[in-house]
């Protein structure tokens, strides 16, 4: 059950520094509100915030977290921009969430 947590952790961080991310971008390169940014920031906040929770070594967390980032960025590519993947980000985001699993799941002596 801790995998499952820690899957669902990464994924609402991951969201947290897409949307972080992206609202800057839509007042950059889409001519939108600067508002925008307040948002943004709040986002990003909680993104540090949410990868502190984690109870392992800092570093493990934010390598292992990069796999769950590209899988969700992948996602995110396909349900906000309507691009959807191929072949080759599916194949891509799978193998980086392979390393994530032998990142944070794999056996370690204590």
């Amino acid at each position: 059950m801790p995998e499952i947590k820690t899957l669902g952790l990464f994924l609402i961080t991951a969201l947290a520094e897409i949307i972080g991310c992206y609202l800057p971008y839509l007042w950059l390169r889409e001519g939108k509100s600067i508002w925008l940014l307040v948002p943004a920031a709040i986002s990003f906040a909680a993104f540090a915030w949410l990868l502190s929770l984690h109870p392992t070594a800092a570093g493990r967390v934010y390598a292992a977290y990069g796999g769950v980032y590209i899988f969700t960025a992948i996602l995110w590519l396909w349900a906000v921009d309507g691009i959807r993947p191929t072949t080759w980000d599916v194949v891509g985001s799978g193998i980086a969430l392979v390393g994530m699993a032998i990142i944070m799941f794999a056996p370690r002596s204590t």
